[in-house]
């Protein structure tokens, strides 16, 4: 049996010595309970001859920085988790495995609200994508618990003592009167325009063609911008009228209906594309999807910019596009989500407001 104790420090000690095991493994916890869940936990996988790896090779253990890599080689996940998991990976990569504790998962989070100062929904994200990456290890038996699973409610809200309190701040920048216009005139290179703001020349012409679907496509699809780039021909089925995601953001498949504008200008421009991908953009490898984000964002940024439209990101367009949705169709708020590939209709709330006439209609 598991021999737990309390320390002169106060933390709780598990010991389990076995037979099976190369020597004594002990552990550290902040609570008795703590203490109790993972000890029997750890008896009952001994009890049926299961070994975990991290008590076998506890002389050389790995640190939390070598778990994330192998993960992200060896496990196919979402892009967003990825792109997470190389944000973390310098502050994390240091951690020894038997360092992954409660008590590390609290200073973990105090540490993202105190030094870094992050919102909530950036410290989810975060601590969302190292716990996946914990999961796999916990079924694979190489790790016993994952402690980020026993953080309680709200942890990721700001308390007193975490000073200056951060809320979560959802964007709501929709395109303003004019401002379409002035964009498809800057797509256009429309030399009237630039003379009139002042400036000597338009966007370069390379890819403008390109450019064009992408905005329309933003606007009569709610994709987001890698989504977009990164398809293929064969994902296009006119006939059908979809567009079919094959792993989108959430890492999950999707299909998106066209409305009679999208299906006009993709027909054009298919009859002109020999390539696999729809845009030129991105070269097919994973490693560049981020350059090539980069790249487009710092792009859209010029035509923003000539179009004199103050802080209109390129995700703004998503933003302008579902609320089309709730504006010009009487989509429910599930079908809605199904295109846009919302997975929790909380998510949507924020568009009710744009139905209100609706809703008064529906009263006696």
């Amino acid at each position: 049996m598991a021999t737990i104790r309390q320390r002169k420090t106060g933390n709780w000690e598990v010991v389990i010595r076995r037979s099976i095991l190369p020597k004594p493994h002990y552990a550290t916890f902040d609570s008795e309970a703590e203490a109790t869940v993972y000890a029997k936990r750890i008896e009952a996988m001994l009890d049926q001859g299961a070994i975990p790896q991290a008590l076998l090779d506890e002389r050389k253990a790995k640190t939390l920085g070598e778990l994330i890599s192998t993960y992200m080689a060896e496990k196919a996940i979402s892009s967003l988790d990825k792109e997470v998991l190389k944000f973390v990976l310098s502050d994390l990569e240091q951690t020894p495995t038997s360092g992954i504790t409660i008590a590390w998962a609290r200073e973990w989070v105090t540490s993202l609200k105190r030094n870094k100062r992050l919102a909530p929904g950036t410290i989810r994200k975060r601590v969302g994508a190292v716990s996946r990456c914990l999961d796999w290890y916990v079924q694979h038996d190489e790790l016993a618990v994952n402690p980020l699973r026993q953080l309680p409610r709200g942890y990721a809200n700001y308390a007193p003592v975490d000073g200056e309190p951060r809320e979560d701040t959802e964007r709501d920048r929709r395109l303003l009167p004019d401002e379409e216009t002035r964009i498809r005139l800057v797509l256009a290179r429309d030399a009237d325009y630039i003379k009139s703001i002042g400036r000597e020349r338009p966007i370069s012409e390379e890819n403008i063609e390109e450019w064009r679907l992408l905005f329309d496509l933003a606007l009569e699809t709610a994709m987001r911008l890698r989504e977009m780039y990164t398809l293929t021909v064969k994902q296009i089925d006119l006939p059908k009228k979809t567009i079919f995601l094959d792993k989108t953001k959430n890492g999950s498949k999707r299909q998106v209906p066209l409305s009679s504008v999208a299906i006009k200008l993709l027909d054009g421009y298919m009859n002109n594309t020999q390539g696999v991908l729809l845009f030129p953009f991105w070269d097919g490898k994973t490693d560049s999807l981020r350059g090539t984000s980069d790249k487009l964002s710092k792009k859209w940024r010029r035509i923003a910019a000539l179009a004199q439209c103050e802080d209109l990101h390129f995700h703004d367009l998503r933003h302008e596009a579902v609320c089309r949705l709730y504006e010009r169709t009487s989509l429910s708020d599930v079908q809605i989500a199904r295109i846009t590939g919302h997975k929790q209709l909380s998510m949507l709330r924020r568009y009710a407001s744009l139905r209100g006439s609706d809703l008064a209609g529906s009263l006696w």
